[in-house]
């Protein structure tokens, strides 16, 4: 599948659509306290290594149908899984947009390089496509945006943006900045439209990126018979019609599935368009409901 692509203000291409496989799902060290030295050596070196694969196949194929953009973070802890998803894919390394973001334990230590070059060493790549902050951590991330800047300047990023920042953060970025961001990733889908967000990062030149863009299967959202007959008109799934409202409202949808059938369901949006009444109808869904964190009110020591 060839996807189309949006051109951020430096004339660099990025792919309309991305796929955020996150963290791997499991976790090693859960219980850890209450297990028996076999229970915990069989996690280690059977279950993992049958986790790891899994989830390195998956990402690998997601590559492999068109999934060009990954959306990834140093927070996520699988560096090194998604290096070994791209030598199996068999893409090469230029023809992918990955993504990377600045933990926020590593805004709370203030020194940006390190984990950046570390994450280029677990990637094994000599640069990224895209590198972000994951929150606005207060008082932290105009420091953070500076140092991102550095790494633009000098060529180991080919472009920078932010994620979770509201107008106000962004505003306040632009005070300081010399590089202002390029893209903006939150969370946006029909219960949570983000509507004048939307529109600030548009006129002032930023790419928006979704997360959370199908709110999780929210049955709020999954179970609205409107939704299924539009649906049914397209021939396609309710994700497929949602994913495809990003796309037309010049959102770049970033989608998480390790199923490789749901993932070429994901990607099979861009050959069929919704009507403007379609649009209108989907937009009326809002409710103004989070599925996520609000980047104004949580705790960024636990993020």
């Amino acid at each position: 599948m060839l996807v189309p692509t949006i051109t951020l203000k430096n004339g660099l291409e990025i792919p309309a659509i991305g796929n955020g496989p996150g963290g791997m799902g499991y976790n090693p060290h859960a219980g850890t306290a209450k297990k028996t030295l076999i229970k915990r050596a069989f996690n280690k070196f059977v279950t993992r290594p049958i986790e790891e694969d899994k989830y390195e196949n998956a990402v690998a194929h997601a590559f492999k149908i068109g999934f060009t953009l990954l959306d990834d973070s140093a927070s996520y802890g699988n560096d090194r899984m998604i290096a070994k998803a791209i030598k199996l894919s068999g893409v090469s390394r230029e023809k992918l947009f990955i993504t990377s973001r600045v933990s926020n334990g590593q805004q709370f230590k203030g020194n940006i390089e390190e984990e950046f070059f570390s994450t280029l060493k677990k990637l094994d790549t000599t640069y990224l496509d895209l590198y972000m902050f994951h929150w606005p951590v207060t008082d932290k991330y105009l420091d953070t945006w500076k140092q991102m800047e550095k790494l633009y300047k000098e060529g180991y990023v080919k472009s920078i943006g932010v994620a979770n920042c509201n107008i106000h953060h962004l505003e306040s970025i632009f005070t300081i900045a010399e590089i202002r961001p390029m893209v903006n990733q939150f969370e946006i889908h029909p219960l949570f439209t983000q509507k004048p967000l939307i529109k600030f990062c548009q006129d002032n030149n930023i790419i928006v990126e979704a997360y959370s863009s199908i709110a999780r299967f929210d049955d709020r959202l999954m179970r609205l018979p409107k939704l299924k007959k539009i649906a049914e008109d397209h021939n396609k799934s309710p994700v497929q019609v949602i994913l495809r409202w990003d796309i037309q409202n010049g959102v770049i949808p970033i989608i998480r599935s390790l199923n490789k059938a749901r993932q070429s369901e994901n990607i099979n949006i861009f050959d069929f368009e919704l009507s403007s009444e379609d649009m209108q109808i989907i937009d009326s869904f809002n409710i103004n409901a989070r599925i996520r964190y609000d980047p104004d009110n949580c705790d960024f020591t636990i993020l």
